[in-house]
Parts: C-alpha cells; structure tokens; sequence
C-alpha cells in the first residue's frame, strides 16, 4: 500500500496520517480549498506533512465551492452551534464535498503512482454527511474501479468509517498524535469556539475515550450541556 490522505487539518485526517506512516506506506497528503471559513486548518496540514516529510498538494476548488451556496462552512450563513446530531447542523453539509475531492484524489494518486486513497470519515459523520456514510464508501470505490479501469488499481482505506471520534482519540493517543496541532472547528476563529459541532464533538471524544483534552476552547463547558440537551429532545 502506497497511501495518498485527503487530510482537512483534523484530528481524524491527522490521526489516520500518523495511522497510514506508522504501517510505513505514506507518500503526500492532499488538501482541498474550497473556500472554507475555517481554512486555517490547511496550515494544519502543511504542519503534518511537515513532520513526515511528504509532499502536501493544496487543490485550490474555491470556485467549485462558491457554487455549493447555502452551507454554513461556504456562504453567509452562521455556523450553528449544538450537538452534531442535531438536524440543525445540516446547515454545514457541502453538497457533494467528499465526491469531489475523492474525485481529484483518485486522479492524482492514480497519476502519481499511489494504490490507495485514505480518508477519515467515521461513524459520527453517519447522522448528517450522506458522503460519510459507508454505503457511499463502498460504491464510491466501486465507481472509480470502472473509472481508472485498465489504467490503475486505486483502493479506498476508511479504516474509521464504522468507529466513534472516541476510537479515532484513542488511536491517535496510542500513535502519539499531537491533538494539539490539529483543527476542528467550523468558525475558524483564534481558538476552537467550544460551541459548534465539531467543537463539541471533538471534546466530548477526549472525554469517552478518557483521554486529556488538549484544546483550548473558547466555551470549554458548552459541550456537556449540549449533550443533555441532545438527550433529553431525544427521548
């Protein structure tokens, strides 16, 4: 296995490149721009393929993104704030996100000489990503097995795809990731808001896994309180 990782900046995309070095068969990492309010994960990215020497490729797609209009992540439209599995933050869905960029993965890793494409979508990302999902992963990767059909043999690693963000920590804490050079939140502010779903998600992971959370939030309690609301409207 010669990897390629669509990695975000995130703890899940960096975690999975630490994963992918580890096995030894990591060749670049790619990132999308896709006109993101919280494109400073990318520098979070770059700092990743940094520390393993790899090349980083950043696909500017901002004009393909302009036209996905009516997400909280790409247009004027405020990043809801709440637990991830609210309806609410289908506000942040990207129509076609992860098509795309598996897409443009698929042709570079099949141009570059890679084997497999790795991304880090996992069970949390089920409630409101259809591109998450591992129906999707499956004809997904059987779709560009037609596609490269008789020019490359590209597979699809999604070793998360059925775990919880709390396996992801986990796993990162045995690979010794440093959760601190990583980016979560969708408001890309100077700090993680503590609010959003992805902030919340990502510090009530720390908190089941049982693993310190480095994170500085700018809401550091807002996350328990969500997760009551959660219950209770789910019962």
């Amino acid at each position: 296995m010669k990897a390629m990782i669509v990695c975000s900046g995130g703890l899940d995309s960096v975690t999975l490149a630490y994963k992918v070095a580890t096995q030894g068969n990591l060749t670049s990492l790619v990132s999308f721009q896709y006109g993101q309010r919280h494109d400073k994960e990318l520098d979070y990215a770059a700092q990743c393929a940094k520390h393993f020497d790899v090349p980083h490729h950043i696909i500017d797609i901002s004009n393909v993104g302009a036209q996905l209009t009516g997400s909280a992540l790409t247009d004027d439209v405020a990043v809801p704030d709440g637990h991830y599995a609210e309806d609410s933050m289908k506000l942040t869905i990207v129509p076609n996100r992860n098509a795309i960029m598996l897409t443009i993965a698929y042709g570079m890793a099949a141009s570059q000489g890679a084997d497999t494409v790795a991304i880090a979508v996992h069970g949390g990302d089920h409630f409101i990503y259809p591109d998450c999902r591992p129906e999707f992963i499956k004809q997904f990767a059987k779709m560009q097995k037609m596609a490269l059909d008789g020019f490359a043999d590209i597979e699809l690693y999604a070793p998360f795809l059925n775990g919880s963000k709390a396996d992801i920590v986990s796993a990162g804490a045995a690979l010794s990731v440093p959760f601190e050079a990583t980016w979560s939140c969708y408001k890309g502010g100077d700090q993680h808001c503590g609010k959003c779903g992805t902030c919340v998600e990502r510090a009530e992971a720390f908190y089941e896994a049982g693993v310190p959370d480095p994170t500085t939030y700018a809401a550091p309690e807002y996350w328990r309180d969500a997760i009551k609301q959660h219950a209770a409207g789910a019962v």
